[in-house]
This record gives structure tokens, C-alpha cells and sequence, in this order.
């Protein structure tokens, strides 16, 4: 290191000015060193940061085959399934009403056919026919009009036919029955809640034994994408989901 000393001025004179040129020196270095610093910080915030964000990834559901239908499973665990229009009534009868089964419509317009799933062949509980009953009356246009109750029958798939009787026509989602019919007067109660991370709206018994986190949904006239949203803000899930679970004609209870 070359030191160069002013002539014109003393050895203590130069000195001085050395040593405050130090001074100067030391604080540039300390500065640059709090610079290095703060921004070895804000690298290591944005690292942990994009971690952070890389773990909170959500995690996909796989989608099971009866959720492009309305569903549900009953308290008593057996899946049941109903149409969401013409289309999918046409669907749930003519390929997944099978031997076992048994299937729920009304004798409204517009009502949905819904079916009892029964592959092992067991005998069906009460409680999961008054639950399909119930799921075939809230989404019936008797929900949407207020009814306290509506008449919903029970037959065999066997009974269900696309076959008119003579001079008459079935449009798509029609279809008759024959033979003896069994009547129930089922409650208006309904619920949504997480099923196995998937949203499930159901009667109240049948979410109440499935889901720990439900929302208990009611008649009335309250915006569907609010409720929707406040169903999500309450229980999670996904918005659109929520809203094909909810019937039309409906508020969230108080």
C-alpha cells in the first residue's frame, strides 16, 4: 500500500487526514456490508416463500363416475345416484339401473329419476329409501315451490320402461312405469357437507353420518352463488361444486 504525505503539511497533519479517510472507509464497508445483508434476507424470504407456496399445491380429487349425476351416500353407506335433466335421467335408467337397485321419480313434471345402488344385492334399509325419497323431492320443482313434502314412489328397474303405450310418446327423459308402486312422504331436509374431500349434498340424516363439516340448506329464494360462497367459506370445496350440489329455491339455515 503506497501512502502519499503532503509536504506542506506536518506528519500529525497527514496523519489526520489518513486516518479520517479511514473513518470514511469503515463506514462505506459497513454500509455495503447491511446492504449484502438485507438482500441475502429478501433471497432467502422469496426461497422460503416459493416453498411455501410449492407445499400449499392442492391436492387433485380424482372424480368417481356417478358425480357427472346428482349423488349422494346414504347413512346406512349405499351410493345413490339421480338425473340432473332429461339427458342424464335417460343415463341413470338405461345404464346404471340394474338388478337390486331401486329407483324414485314423482308423479311432477320435471322430477328427477333417482336410483338406489345396490351391487351386493342386500337388503335396503328403510332409512336409505326415505333418504332417496327425500333426495328425489328436493330436487323435484316442489322445493323450489315451497312444499313441505311431496309424493315420491319406488319401483324395481324392471318396472321402468322406455316402451309407450299405444299412441302415445315419451320425450327424452320420460319413461313408463308398470306395475305396483310403493308411495312415501318424505321430509324437506337437506344438507351439504365434505364427503371424503369431495362436496356431497344429500338429505340432513345422510350428511350428518358422512360429513364432519355440513351446511344444513333450507326453501327459499337466496341467490345460489351467494349461498355458494358461503357454503365454501364455512366448509371449503369448490365454488362450482357447491352450486351443482345446491337446489334451486334455497337459502343456508341460520
Amino acid at each position: 500500500m503506497e501512502i502519499t504525505l503532503d509536504i506542506r503539511k506536518s506528519l500529525e497533519e497527514n496523519a489526520g487526514v489518513y486516518f479520517e479517510k479511514a473513518k470514511k472507509d469503515k463506514k462505506k464497508l459497513e454500509g455495503a456490508k447491511k446492504v449484502v445483508e438485507k438482500y441475502k434476507h429478501k433471497l432467502s424470504s422469496l426461497k422460503e416463500e416459493k416453498v411455501e407456496k410449492q407445499v400449499v399445491v392442492k391436492k387433485k380429487v380424482k372424480k368417481e363416475w356417478y358425480e357427472k349425476f346428482r349423488w349422494f351416500i346414504s347413512s346406512d353407506g349405499f351410493l345413490v345416484i339421480g338425473g340432473r335433466d332429461a339427458t342424464t335421467n335417460e343415463i341413470v335408467i338405461k345404464k346404471y339401473a340394474e338388478k337390486n337397485d331401486l329407483v324414485f321419480h314423482t308423479d311432477m313434471s320435471g322430477s328427477p329419476f333417482v336410483v338406489i345402488k345396490n351391487k351386493k344385492g342386500e337388503e335396503i334399509s328403510k332409512s336409505t329409501i326415505n333418504e332417496a325419497a327425500t333426495f328425489t323431492a328436493v330436487f323435484s320443482r316442489a322445493w323450489k315451490q315451497g312444499m313441505a313434502t311431496l309424493a315420491v314412489f319406488s319401483v324395481k328397474p324392471e318396472q321402468v320402461s322406455k316402451t309407450p303405450k299405444p299412441g302415445e310418446y315419451l320425450p327424452k327423459g320420460a319413461f313408463m312405469i308398470y306395475g305396483n308402486t310403493t308411495y312415501y312422504n318424505p321430509e324437506m331436509k337437506y344438507a351439504i357437507g365434505i364427503y371424503q374431500d369431495k362436496i356431497m349434498g344429500g338429505p340432513l340424516s345422510a350428511v350428518k353420518k358422512n360429513c364432519k363439516d355440513f351446511v344444513e340448506i333450507m326453501q327459499g329464494n337466496q341467490k345460489l352463488s351467494d349461498i355458494a360462497k358461503l357454503i365454501k367459506k364455512k366448509i371449503g370445496g369448490e365454488l362450482d361444486d357447491i352450486l351443482r350440489a345446491l337446489p334451486a329455491g334455497s337459502k343456508v339455515k341460520k
